[in-house]
């Protein structure tokens, strides 16, 4: 689906306190996994700094990630210096947070 601008990332609690450990796909073509740090230290929701990396282990992109709970789902939201660079939908399936994501448009 390349062309696509749908991605979509899992994001499970870390081993330490305030992290998420992250698996990603962006228009099936590209993905890897990631690990956000700074985290509140139960839940989803919170302000983390995440670090992307493909399947390969080569470095990605780098966001701060924002989580936010809206009722039974979640608001996602990626920036880059204070501008958002992408945004998605999200809901918790078992212990992890499901995130169907899209890049906005410069």
């Amino acid at each position: 689906m390349k062309g696509s601008n749908i991605g979509f990332a899992l994001y499970a609690r870390g081993e330490a306190p305030g992290t998420l450990d992250a698996r990603w796909s962006y228009e099936n073509a590209w993905g890897g996994s990631g690990q956000a740090t700074g985290g509140p230290q139960q839940g989803f929701t919170g302000r983390y700094h995440i670090r992307y990396f493909h399947e390969n282990g080569e470095f990605s992109d780098e966001y701060d990630l924002q989580i936010e709970r809206t009722g039974d789902f979640y608001d996602v939201t990626w920036l880059v210096d204070g501008e958002i660079v992408a945004v998605g939908v999200g809901m918790e399936v078992g212990d992890r947070l499901a995130v169907g994501w899209r890049r906005v448009a410069d």
